[in-house]
């Protein structure tokens, strides 16, 4: 059975290890690695893990670029990078379109370290432009451990509108739809028009609730994800596994989904 990571991280070599003790610092988290390309092509071959989708973050709106060149270099048959575009970058809707025209599947945002409500403008606008050029989104949806719990601006109802707003829109909604949120993702986002990503959820949500989630949703719109290196790959396929669920099941969340998704 192939396996795909819908949902890792990485950094250029000569930033990965300030950039992940400031982020575990900021976040009181562990990171299993030192944020180099080649330590999670090295986690991958130990798990058995075929592709791995990266997905960095442009915290301002400058990044924007330096990102998209990046994800160039280390795209590989091992690394299937989704830039990220901020929403506040001038001519955000053309960087997404120059993202496609460059062959990416996908893109990445994030709530938070982007500062954007999911469902207003400008991330709306974002999302209008990714689904015109035919792009993903992987979308942080939920709570985030560096941020206050009070912090709703990837609540899995916002998700929902902004999917109303946009209903072609291709969206992996992370962390099962709402990290530590997970009731208001089953009553908002399960049964929608999205892909429900399972990082950093395998372990905190009791095992009945996301097998019910899943198959309440469909196992063909579930992915795998990891959140590398804040979790263990392979620790993160074993309780994949642990979960009880079909060869079929397990089959289309470790690959065929993602597969799909990414036009293998």
């Amino acid at each position: 059975m192939g396996i795909i990571d819908i949902h890792a991280h990485a950094f250029p070599d000569e930033l990965a290890q300030r950039a992940v003790a400031r982020l575990a610092e900021e976040a009181n988290w562990k990171a299993y690695l030192d944020g180099r390309v080649t330590s999670l092509v090295e986690s991958m071959d130990k798990a058995d893990i075929d592709v791995s989708v990266v997905c960095p973050i442009a915290t301002r709106p400058e990044h924007t670029a330096g990102i998209l060149e990046w994800c160039k270099q280390i795209r590989s048959e091992r690394i299937e990078p989704f830039p990220s575009v901020h929403p506040l970058t001038p001519d955000a809707a053309g960087w997404v379109a120059r993202v496609a025209d460059e062959g990416f599947v996908g893109i990445k945002l994030h709530p938070m370290y982007q500062d954007f409500q999911v469902d207003q403008e400008p991330a709306l606008g974002i999302f209008r432009a990714a689904s015109q050029a035919g792009l993903a989104v992987t979308l942080h949806c939920g709570r985030d451990v560096a941020w206050p719990e009070t912090d709703d601006r990837a609540a899995p109802s916002r998700v929902r509108n902004a999917l109303q707003a946009v209903p072609k829109l291709k969206l992996v909604a992370t962390h099962m739809g709402g990290w530590r949120m997970w009731e208001q993702s089953r009553q908002m986002l399960v049964g929608q028009n999205c892909l429900l990503e399972t990082s950093f959820s395998l372990h905190e949500m009791p095992p009945a609730q996301i097998v019910d989630m899943i198959r309440l949703h469909g196992a063909d719109k579930v992915l795998f994800g990891t959140d590398s290196p804040w979790a263990d790959q392979q620790a993160e396929i074993l309780a994949l596994r642990s979960l009880g669920l079909t060869e079929e099941e397990l089959a289309k969340i470790f690959f065929s989904n993602a597969a799909r998704l990414l036009g293998y």
